[in-house]
């Protein structure tokens, strides 16, 4: 609540009009901030939300220079959006708060959360996460690069939840907090057309558990050199998995086919 109370009468920038970030606009609209939805796309390739959008009160800024001469007072980045683009990186330097939804969520959160990264099985890891813990009887509250934003959800997330997030490298880099327990599938050459290098892609990777702490709990691909490297990294407790060789922390798969679960010295067929 006092987060929403704080951005009443802010202006706010937020980038990327579409599905994931129109609820978030409107949410912010409902809550009293003001609100610019910015976009590179033309009215007519946005289609019936820009009007939806400016109907509840928001000012579209669209078009090729829709970053430029942002008076505002925070920058909401879509998922995908570059952290480095000039354009952010001058509102920056003019004090401009430049952040996600991601981010602001991971601060707001009161609920455990499970957070999913790699460059393959992202999202079907996640789903399979969220799948098992609803099998138990949790409530989880499923998003981030899957499904709808979780932000306008945080004030009816409680304690007792559970939050799995699908998180890409773009989200990553720049946040400042860990998920309770984050799993890492795979690192391969992605998306280096936008991150700057291989290098800055990996640290991207490496940052879903930069932040956490004695009690998380990180799951790492063993079969992965970059993933496996970084166990080094690995505040809490490291599980791994593996479909290439046996293990005696975590989950691997032997040669007829059956997944053992590896755990303080016993071993355990699961499936």
């Amino acid at each position: 609540k006092q987060f929403f109370e704080q951005i009443k009468g802010k202006k706010i920038a937020m980038c990327g009009i579409g599905v994931s970030n129109t609820p978030l606009i409107l949410n912010f609209l409902k809550k009293g901030a003001y609100v610019y939805a910015c976009d590179r796309r033309s009215r007519e390739q946005i289609g019936s939300i820009a009007d939806e959008l400016e109907k509840a009160g928001a000012e579209l800024k669209l078009g090729e220079d829709y970053l430029e001469n942002l008076e505002v007072d925070m920058i909401f980045r879509t998922p995908g959006m570059n952290f480095n683009l000039p354009e952010l990186e001058a509102a920056r330097k003019k004090g401009i708060a430049v952040t996600s939804e991601m981010e602001v969520f991971f601060d707001l959160c009161p609920a455990t959360i499970f957070a999913v990264t790699g460059s393959d099985g992202k999202t079907t890891t996640t789903t399979l996460i969220a799948k098992m813990l609803e099998a138990e009887g949790k409530t989880v509250h499923l998003g981030g690069n899957i499904g709808k934003p979780l932000l306008p959800e945080i004030e009816n997330i409680k304690s007792t939840d559970f939050v799995v997030a699908e998180l890409s490298s773009f989200q990553l880099i720049s946040m400042r907090k860990s998920p309770d327990v984050a799993v890492v599938t795979n690192v391969a050459p992605n998306h280096l057309d936008i991150h700057k290098d291989m290098d800055e892609y990996v640290e991207a990777k490496k940052n879903i558990l930069m932040h956490q702490n004695a009690f998380s709990r990180t799951v790492l691909n063993r079969d992965n050199d970059i993933t496996y490297g970084f166990k080094k990294f690995v505040r809490g407790q490291s599980l791994y998995f593996s479909m290439e060789q046996p293990l005696k922390n975590g989950a691997w798969l032997d040669t007829g086919g059956t997944i053992h679960m590896a755990y303080r010295g016993i071993d355990a067929p699961i499936m």
